[in-house]
């Protein structure tokens, strides 16, 4: 009886250990996507404010007492119009005293040049004279420079966007008094902030569709300017898309959105969402098949993700089909089997 249960339990035994050994290698049922690369294009959707060509802030060359404003805030101005001035009481005082300087250093270098042509002053004398007339006249073209630049003038067409100063105020040199655009130059552009992804796909040069509530019908455009550095304010890069023709109704400041078409550039492959695993923001994993038998587990860097699938821009190099069902029963090196679907 003893010999008997031995042998019953060794058959047991060997029959567990059997089983054990079906069940570790039996092969996962899964599905594959032969993997093929295609052309990163895409729509980048983007908002921002409709800026111009240029919106300088305009200030005096000198300090003092603003006398004049003569534009209001929205005011159409032409170039060359004069739209503010300083009190020119002192700065005139001082383009009097630069010219009486130059006159009396032009008498000086008359009479020292008379005295050294007869022998009489030196040479020294004589270069003193001339380096004195010389300052003079120097002196003398900063002060009816500054004389100019005591008013503000328009650079061009367009219109005042901010005035941020008032008749009879004191203010130094430098210190912004009016803002105006470009507007009369047609060259209007969308100033939009983008992601760091968003402004590594975008290309100076890629087509836009511009739209807002101000007009129905969309207004084509093209990317002109790329930032070479992030926003302090905002995080973000900084990328300006110029219209081609000026819309009927707009204003600086305007709020405005538009789709870029990012031009085709890496190769990338395209996979389902269920192959992808323990995906975050940039990098994620999938198994892949070469000889669709064994299962192998490769990481991923991941591109854009789309309403129906997510692009991979690198990690699939080496692979010919991925996994897209069954990956959450799978290991590395897991045995698998093709399912038909």
């Amino acid at each position: 009886m003893i010999l008997v249960a031995a042998a019953a339990l060794q058959s047991c035994s060997d029959s567990v250990g059997k089983n054990q050994t079906v069940i570790t290698r039996d092969q996962i049922p899964v599905a594959i996507q032969t993997l093929q690369k295609s052309a990163a294009a895409s729509t980048v959707h983007v908002s921002g404010q409709f800026v111009t060509e240029e919106e300088p802030m305009l200030s005096f060359k000198t300090g003092g007492i603003i006398e004049r404003i003569f534009v209001k805030e929205g005011d159409a101005i032409r170039k060359g119009q004069l739209l503010a001035t300083l009190d020119l009481t002192e700065i005139n005082a001082q383009v009097a005293q630069a010219k009486l300087a130059l006159e009396k250093a032009q008498r000086d270098y008359t009479r020292v040049h008379n005295l050294y042509r007869d022998s009489v002053a030196t040479r020294e004398q004589f270069e003193n004279a001339k380096t004195g007339l010389d300052v003079a006249e120097q002196q003398w073209k900063a002060a009816q420079f500054n004389r100019s630049y005591s008013e503000i003038r328009a650079v061009r067409d367009g219109f005042v966007l901010r005035k941020m100063a008032n008749e009879g105020q004191l203010i130094e040199s430098g210190t912004s008094v009016l803002q105006t655009n470009g507007a009369g130059n047609g060259q209007w552009k969308l100033r939009v902030g983008v992601s760091d992804r968003e402004w590594t796909s975008i290309k100076t040069g890629d087509k836009a569709e511009v739209t807002s509530d101000a007009w129905n019908k969309p207004i084509a455009g093209h990317v002109t300017r790329k930032s070479e550095g992030v926003d302090a304010a905002s995080g973000t890069f900084s990328i300006e898309i110029t219209l081609d023709a000026k819309p009927e109704a707009i204003a600086s400041g305007m709020f405005g959105k538009a789709s870029i078409s990012v031009a085709a550039s890496a190769n990338v492959w395209t996979i389902p969402y269920e192959a992808l695993l323990d995906g975050d923001a940039k990098n994620g994993y999938v198994f892949v098949t070469n000889d669709g038998k064994t299962a192998i587990k490769v990481p991923v860097v991941v591109g854009k993700i789309t309403r129906d699938s997510i692009q991979i821009v690198s990690g699939l190099e080496n692979a010919n089909a991925v996994i897209v069902s069954g990956s959450a029963y799978l290991r590395d090196q897991s045995p698998i089997t093709i399912s038909k679907k």
